[in-house]
């Protein structure tokens, strides 16, 4: 077992950055070391994540709103180099991780201004702004893909394939088999656009399924995540159609609903991908065409190339075409099977004790732990970093 050491994880406040951070986190502790978290204020919104483990909150604001914004930005990225080199100061970490997002660019600045090794968490099949702005400086750069967009030669010798990590509820699932499917028996359909949602979703989905033979129509059984502003009508729209579904805007025991489903209907986020495939569950993919650099396109490749998704460009995603692929995939309890296993192929289950190796593999001196604090800490608390 190696020596107990202190670790400092930077995430943007998003789900895709704070799942595999987390994920991270766990396995550090279960290896007797302390982890510390640095995010901004939608980090800490995260119900369950990173409950007990201390964490500090960045003022970040986003490059954008012109001239101004783009100077409060800069101020801001300033101030969290400060107050991160002050923070590092005090803690020694081993190394400090980042998993893209505002926040870890600060972060980051302040290790590489004492020293502090560092690594950087990819979890898209495209290189983030923030990891590409630091990939020259950091010692490893771990990825999800094995063909990663964005990412220069010069880079590769220090890249290592790790896979995007898990929570323990859904790795969990690894384990379980895909839920026997009989001809006439219940069809579980989950349909998720991450954890804000998708007004794409909502809005055709409920009229796909509505087209498809009442034989198999009668057959459904829909848990539908939708946005707060469309969820009554969306909960309507089922009711006059006759289909059995629930829906929530959040869902709190989203593994469970995983482990059931036949067939998911989503967004190609990092998180989403890598829960299909570890759980390995069949799937209909709806790309977001805004995301930065068409990421989410990028990361659906693999999981479609190898059999276990069905692709569906926004501009083509219609009631029509939605139930046509449900129908190659539905009416054929074999090939749903079959696809279930294509898609648990593209699984890295290992990810979170892959990527805990890279990070205990780091150069680092040895540092002293500190007890963390049980409650957000706003970088400027004097008290708290007095």
């Amino acid at each position: 077992m190696s020596k107990a050491r202190h670790f400092v994880l930077a995430a943007g406040g998003t789900g895709g950055h704070m799942v595999p951070a987390a994920a991270l986190a766990a396995e550090l502790i279960r290896r007797g070391h302390s982890v510390a978290l640095i995010s901004d204020e939608r980090g800490v919104r995260f119900p369950g994540l990173f409950d007990g483990i201390e964490t500090h909150i960045l003022p970040v604001s986003r490059l954008a709103g012109g001239p101004i914004g783009w100077a409060r930005a800069g101020v801001n990225m300033l101030r969290g180099r400060s107050m991160t080199k002050r923070l590092f100061r005090k803690q020694r970490p081993a190394a400090v991780i980042g998993f893209g997002g505002y926040p870890a660019y600060p972060a980051l600045l302040g290790a590489f201004a004492l020293g502090v090794p560092t690594a950087v968490h990819e979890q898209n099949a495209v290189l983030g702004r923030v990891n590409r702005l630091v990939g020259g400086r950091v010692a490893a750069i771990a990825t999800s893909y094995p063909d990663v967009e964005r990412l220069k030669d010069s880079w590769r010798g220090k890249t290592h394939l790790v896979g995007n990590p898990v929570r323990d509820s859904v790795l969990s699932l690894r384990t379980r088999p895909y839920p026997l499917l009989e001809e006439d028996g219940i069809f579980r359909v989950l349909v998720t656009g991450g954890s804000q949602g998708a007004s794409i979703l909502s809005q055709v989905v409920p009229d796909g399924l509505a087209l498809l033979p009442i034989s198999f129509r009668r057959r459904l059984q829909v848990t539908h995540q939708a946005r707060v502003e469309d969820i009554d009508q969306v909960r309507a729209k089922y009711a006059e159609l006759s289909i059995a579904a629930e829906l929530a805007t959040y869902l709190p025991d989203l593994p469970e609903q995983l482990a059931w489903a036949h067939l998911v209907i989503a967004r190609a986020g990092a998180s989403t991908l890598a829960e299909l495939t570890t759980a390995g569950r069949p799937a209909i993919l709806v790309p977001l065409p805004s995301a930065t650099d068409d990421h989410q396109t990028a990361n659906a490749r693999e999981m479609t190339k190898a059999g276990g998704a069905r692709t569906i460009d926004q501009r083509q995603f219609t009631p029509i075409e939605l139930a046509k692929q449900m129908q190659k995939l539905g009416l054929d309890p074999a090939a749903l099977q079959n696809a279930a296993g294509r898609a648990r192929s593209c699984g890295r289950p290992d990810a979170a004790r892959d990527l805990a190796d890279l990070v205990e593999s780091l150069d680092a001196p040895k540092s002293d732990i500190m007890v963390g604090l049980n409650r957000p800490i706003k970088f400027g608390d004097k008290a708290a970093y007095a």
